[in-house]
């Protein structure tokens, strides 16, 4: 029943940066793992990163050392510093459970266009 409202994207310039942000209606701190997931045009939803209620962090290739999740549990957010941004990271951005994720329930989500 928790929903989550995604902020931060825009439009960046390629070695930019963005923050997003995903604020949860209810609590989270129950939820074992939180993730940020991606969606190009004509392309499935892709795991960016994820974060465990105990801090344990993972990344998609594409973006390691590059993004980084955090989490929030007093505050129910969960937060995506996005640096050195590429042309190829534009996409919807979403945040979600990973089970939620699994059924396909997805919020609205933020556009990030990377372009020059």
């Amino acid at each position: 029943q928790v929903q989550f409202v995604e902020s931060g994207g825009g439009l960046v310039q390629p070695g930019g940066s963005l923050r997003l942000s995903c604020v949860a209606s209810g609590s989270i701190s129950t939820i074992y793992s939180m993730g940020w997931y991606r969606q190009a045009p004509k392309k499935q939803h892709e795991l960016v990163a994820s974060i465990t209620s105990g801090g344990t962090t993972k990344y998609a290739d594409s973006v390691k050392g590059r993004f980084t999740i955090s989490r929030d549990n007093a505050k129910n957010t969960v937060t995506l510093q996005m640096n050195s941004l590429k042309p190829e990271d534009t996409a919807v951005y979403y945040c979600n459970n990973n089970v939620r994720s699994q059924y396909g329930n997805w919020g609205q989500g933020t556009q990030v266009t990377v372009s020059s």
